[in-house]
Parts: structure tokens; sequence; C-alpha cells
């Protein structure tokens, strides 16, 4: 892997666009519609406090701590230093999205992906490598963390259930955008379909398999296993871009608006599997 601190690298991506890309992915994702279970452009569903408005502008709120995140792994190598500086603009971030969306939690598991993504396309700039840095990085303690901090709703439910979570999904590598989101998108994209279509169908394919803390918080294991079910049938009846995968997937935003459940873990990354395909088209064709 390329040293991060190496002055001698030729840069083809600035930490400007990196962080420009990253908050197009976050408001890209927002206005995608229809989405199971998440805030799109045909309403907030079971996210009262959210709209499609609140997103856009939490995503803008994060445009400098991401580009800070690729600033820092630009300049300093991997190592405890850069997590502490990572863990330290990470909480300076969701502060200020705090602060924009009046204390409603609309990006912080986003800023998590996000941010570490970032902050790996500067210091590796191809995906591999990148993906490879994030997982490094993730596996570091952060010597900041205050270990008697209120666990999140997404902790609670990866400590019940044993899911991995966002924590779990960053220490791996993002699996979930390798091995589903990613290849769902491009292939998507190689026969032709519409952009939505291929988007949503690379969100079926997330959830189809991700064990999201924000289903299982809502939902339980129940809800969990719903949720994998539905999205599994909307892509077996032709995905997105065909009726059949559309009433289907019709169908998954209705029963999931009745259960009330939020698939946030999966909305993240989505924003992420877009953020990658934008920053590094020509890897996946």
């Amino acid at each position: 892997m390329t040293s991060a601190a190496n002055p001698t690298v030729p840069r083809r991506l600035s930490t400007e666009r990196i962080a420009d890309t990253a908050v197009h992915a976050l408001v890209t994702e927002a206005l995608l519609t229809p989405k199971p279970g998440l805030v799109d452009a045909s309403g907030r569903h079971c996210h009262p406090d959210m709209s499609v408005a609140l997103l856009a502008a939490s995503a803008e709120a994060l445009r400098d701590p991401l580009r800070q995140c690729a600033d820092a792994a630009r300049s300093m190598p991997l190592g405890l230093d850069l997590r502490a500086r990572i863990g330290a603009i990470g909480r300076a971030g969701e502060r200020r999205m705090l602060a924009t969306t009046d204390g409603v939690n609309t990006h912080r598991g986003a800023l998590w992906a996000l941010g570490l993504l970032s902050a790996g396309l500067a210091a590796a700039e191809n995906t591999s490598d990148a993906l490879t840095f994030v997982g490094q990085l993730a596996r570091m303690p952060d010597p900041a963390r205050i270990l008697s901090h209120s666990p999140s709703h997404g902790e609670d439910a990866r400590i019940r259930y044993g899911a991995g979570g966002a924590v779990g999904e960053a220490q791996q590598g993002f699996p979930h955008i390798v091995k589903h989101g990613l290849p769902m998108l491009r292939t998507c994209r190689r026969r032709g379909e519409a952009t939505d279509a291929a988007a949503l169908n690379a969100l079926m394919a997330v959830m189809a398999t991700l064990d999201d803390t924000c289903v299982l918080h809502r939902g339980g294991l129940r809800g969990l296993d719903f949720v994998h079910r539905s999205a599994v049938g909307v892509l077996r009846s032709g995905g997105c871009a065909t009726p059949a995968g559309q009433r289907r997937l019709d169908r998954f935003c209705r029963q999931a608006h009745r259960r009330c459940l939020s698939m946030g873990g999966s909305a993240d990354l989505l924003a992420a599997t877009l953020f990658l395909d934008a920053v590094m088209p020509t890897e996946g064709g």
C-alpha cells in the first residue's frame, strides 16, 4: 500500500473532490425513491423528525469534516495518532451535524463510514488498498473514546443480538459494499438499467444480507428476517427495473411502513457504495 505520508506520490484526487463526492452521494441516497423504511422524495415514512431537506442540510454540514478526514490520512501515517485524529474529527463533525439538525441523528453512521472511506481513498487512491487501510484503521482503538458514554441504539442492538454493526462492517473492510452493493450497481449499469433502478437494486442487495442494527433495534430478529426476505423477493422478481420487481418493491415499502422499520444501516452503506463508485468509476467498468 502506498504510504499516506509519502509526498512524492502523485495525487489524482484532491481532498476537496473526495469530500464533495461523499456529500453528493449522501444527497443522492436521500433523494432515491422509493426506499423501504427510509426517508425519500415521497415522504418521511417512519422518520417523522426527518425530511429530504433536513438530510441534505446534514450532508452539507459534513463536507468539511469529511475533507478533514481525507487531509489527515494524506498527511499522517497509518497508526494510533491518525486514529485519534479521525476520532476527534468525527466527534466534532457529529456535533456540527446535530447543531444543523436540531439534535436529530441523521448521519452518524454515514459519517463513520464515509469519514473512514474518505481517509482510505486519500491515502491509497484505489479501492482495494483504500479498504485495506480502512479495515486496519477501524480496528485500532480510539484513545480518546469515553467508555462511559451512553450507547447508541445501534450499539445496543449490536450487543443484544451479536451483530457486527457499523464498527464490524468497517473493521472487515466493508464487505457488504464490496460483495453486494458495488457488484450489483455496476452489473445493472452494464445491462443498461436506469440510474435509479441500479441504485435501488444495489440497496436491495445490501438489505438482503446485512444484519442492520437499525432494523434490529425496532423490529428484532423477526423484523430483520422480514427485511432479508423482502429484499431477496424484489431481486428474484427481476429487480427494480422490471414491472414485477417494482410491484414487489412497492409492497416492501408499504409493509416496512406498517412495521415502522428503519433500514438506516443499509442507507449508509448505499451512500458509501455510490461514493466509491463515483470516485473510482473505472475500477468496476
